[in-house]
């Protein structure tokens, strides 16, 4: 059970994560887009206050796949470029902190796109 444990909290946290955007979403006049957009903005803040940390450690990828660890990893990215260039840091920072899984993204969706044919929706 030891060995299961860390997948079913990453499980938990990420469901717990999705269903709480599902009732935004269904409760709410918000847009999809705000609610992600708010979600990048609490990893960041909560990143800032510096509980995101100890929180994406205990929940694993639960915590860091979602887009409140992408806006933690950007956040992140800022203040270690801020920290090494100055000021400049704030614009180079979150491009190289989130490089790989930004440049995997793009990859990813080129490989589909060669892949399968496009279509559109029927309303």
């Amino acid at each position: 059970m030891g060995v299961m444990l860390p997948y079913l909290r990453a499980f938990a946290v990420g469901g717990l994560l999705c269903l709480v955007g599902q009732v935004l979403i269904d409760r709410t006049k918000l847009t999809p887009a705000r609610i992600l957009t708010s979600y990048v903005v609490a990893g960041v803040v909560l990143g800032a206050l510096g509980l995101y940390g100890p929180f994406a450690e205990w929940a694993g990828a639960g915590a860091t796949v979602p887009l409140t660890g992408f806006g933690n990893l950007i956040a992140k990215g800022v203040r270690e470029a801020v920290g090494e260039k100055g000021l400049l840091g704030v614009f180079s920072g979150g491009f190289t902190a989130a490089a790989a899984g930004l440049g995997s993204a793009v990859i990813a969706g080129l490989l589909v796109s060669l892949l399968f044919k496009p279509k559109d929706k029927d309303r």
